[in-house]
């Protein structure tokens, strides 16, 4: 069993403050499981508001790639500006091309919350609803389908375009106990909607009037111009002010009931929270309509939105935070058992005296063997100790290095994944977007979406949880030798030839070899030259976060089986010592030490980890 790690919530704490800056990784992980809700700073969204007014200004001038231009190796086709808002929604329509298996709903969570939080920095230009309608989502327990493939980390296009149709209506929002389907595509109506004639659905009439669950209605008519798009618009999309068709959305997709639809639209506010007078602003939801089943208001599609929503790796932050929260708490396990590995050895304390860390001041490794000394009891400096059972003459003088190096060797994959926390939670609370908009209102074309410190730091990582793991699988095979425990080969009990412990290296080394190849070439040594030849790199960043992910879960089997070894070990011990840890694992552990399938310890260990990584 290999369940994602929850970040329990505190009483009487639900909120998680969003407003561009200050979110923290633990708060991401709560918006991601939905044990918080988003809280929208005001001041933020006021200040997305005053962005987007200096955006139209300076997209006057004609030099806003992406808004007056066309993208990628299109940046140097003018747009005309009565075409920007239908430029917009062909672009959002043209990227949703991702493909392979949807994603799961914690990891969209995320994503979502991180382009929230991203845009409230007020870098992007976008009008203040695309962030409101974010939150709604949150807030509701939705989200849009969003397949894995697309992003190369220079921006999560196709996943971000997939986002923005479901914004807009033209795509389902779903709940994570909907089944994982594919979206429909284009031109298609899935069973039990009745077709209507917005885009993707026919041609001369909208969508009815649906249910709150996003099903179609009757049918209301609607004149339509080339793509579905409402001849009335002057610039070919649906502009401040003007009302969706009933119970659809902007442009035609599945969107919500009409009363809400014309509720949304019914919401006009002054310039207080950015939105303009005579703009529709979806309405604020809250957790009493989890259970009516009410989605957020469609969005209304204005210039220069499509781009500014799309310009982000925020998918790719959302797999590198779930990835990298999940691998810190099984580094924190690691502590554990390799202490309980250590006592079960009676293995030497002087590899981890506090004396020779200070030589070499590195945080992780002085951490890792700070951890080991407190969860045995240990004194700072063991030489100082003779009484300490560790300590006790007739010990070894060395240990193999599974016990003597894991404080340098593990420390570093400690350091790994606190330099990757530093990185994830500086780009979750900063502007990305291309061009970028300053403080102080100037306008710039970069390349900081390229994301290639995201990428490193855990391609980085990847390499460090292997080095670790490595030394996990050695530890399990010297507590199969009598040499080093005093005990039975491979901690077997019955009858001469009895194989004990024996598969669990087998087990362990086969997850072992499964983490190698997902370290073995790092995603950031890749290479893709695009849009004719003018992106001629890329980051994979995602690519990395997916390696991440599989390390992960193949070394919480390596570190399960290393623990199953250790608490028989200690179990079998004259006299095994009081210790919290091994208290806690045996308790939970099954207690047969007789020849038998061992699948299920496994199962329990992996399920502990968790537990163990906060003692």
């Amino acid at each position: 069993m290999d369940v994602p790690t929850r970040v329990p919530p505190q009483p009487g704490d639900t909120r998680v403050p969003l407003g561009g800056g200050g979110l923290t990784l633990p708060a991401l992980i709560r918006l991601a499981d939905g044990t918080a809700v988003p809280a929208v700073d005001p001041g933020a969204l006021d200040r997305v508001g005053r962005a987007r007014e200096t955006a139209d200004r300076l997209a006057a001038t004609g030099r806003w790639y992406g808004r007056g231009t066309g993208v990628g190796a299109h940046r140097s086709v003018a747009v005309d500006p009565a075409e920007e808002t239908a430029h917009g929604l062909r672009l959002l329509r043209s990227h949703a091309g991702g493909a392979g298996p949807p994603l799961p709903a914690r990891t969209v969570r995320a994503m979502l919350a991180i382009r929230a939080n991203q845009l409230l920095a007020g870098g992007s230009g976008i009008h203040p609803s695309f962030v409101t309608a974010l939150a709604d989502a949150l807030r509701l327990g939705v989200h849009p389908a969003v397949n894995e493939y697309g992003g190369v980390g220079t921006g999560d296009l196709t996943a971000l375009a997939q986002t923005g149709l479901t914004l807009l209506g033209e795509r389902p929002w779903l709940t994570p106990d909907d089944p994982a389907t594919p979206p429909r595509a284009e031109g298609t109506v899935p069973v039990g909607e009745r077709a209507g004639t917005g885009p993707g659905l026919g041609a001369g009439e909208a969508p009815g009037a649906g249910s709150a669950s996003g099903g179609v209605g009757t049918a209301e008519r609607a004149t339509v111009g080339p793509g579905g798009v409402p001849e009335e618009t002057p610039g070919g999309g649906v502009l401040s002010g003007e009302r969706p068709p009933s119970g659809a959305g902007p442009f035609g997709g599945v969107g919500v009931g009409a009363e809400q639809a014309a509720q949304a639209a019914a919401d006009l506010t002054g310039t207080a929270d950015g939105v303009h007078v005579g703009e529709a602003r979806p309405r604020g939801v809250g957790e009493g309509d989890r259970a009516a089943g009410a989605l957020p208001a469609p969005v209304t599609l204005r210039a220069g939105d499509a781009l500014a929503l799309l310009s982000s790796n925020a998918l790719a932050l959302a797999q590198a935070a779930l990835a990298g929260h999940e691998t810190e708490l099984l580094l924190r396990a690691t502590h554990v058992v390799a202490a309980l590995s250590l006592a079960a050895v009676s293995g030497s304390p002087e590899a981890y005296a506090a004396p020779v860390h200070a030589l070499r001041p590195y945080p992780g490794p002085a951490r890792a063997a700070a951890e080991v000394r407190r969860l045995l009891g240990l004194p700072d400096d063991p030489a100082t100790d003779v009484g300490s059972e560790l300590s006790a003459a007739g010990r070894r003088i060395q240990d193999p290095y599974g016990f003597r190096a894991f404080p340098q060797v593990h420390g570093a994959a400690l350091d790994a994944s606190t330099a990757l926390r530093r990185i994830v939670e500086t780009e979750i609370n900063c502007p990305s977007e291309n061009p970028v908009l300053t403080p102080d209102g100037r306008l710039y074309h970069h390349g900081g979406f390229f994301a290639a410190p995201l990428a490193l730091a855990l391609d980085g990582l990847n390499l460090a949880v292997l080095k670790t793991a490595q030394l996990s699988a050695a530890r399990l095979s010297a507590l199969s030798r009598p040499d080093l425990t005093g005990l039975p080969a491979f901690l077997a009990t019955g009858p001469a030839g009895s194989s004990g412990t024996m598969i669990l290296e087998y087990t362990a080394n086969s997850a072992l070899a499964e983490l190698r190849s997902s370290a073995a070439a790092p995603a950031s040594a890749g290479h893709a030259v695009l849009s004719h030849g003018l992106e001629e790199a890329a980051g994979f960043a995602g690519q990395a976060a997916r390696q991440t992910e599989r390390a992960r879960a193949a070394y919480a089997t390596v570190l399960a089986c290393e623990l199953v070894s250790a608490v028989r070990a200690l179990r079998l011990h004259p006299a095994p010592p009081a210790l919290p840890a091994l208290t806690l694992a045996a308790a939970v552990l099954p207690t047969g030490l007789e020849d038998r399938p061992l699948t299920g310890d496994i199962e329990t260990a992996t399920a502990l980890l968790p537990r163990l990584a906060e003692l």
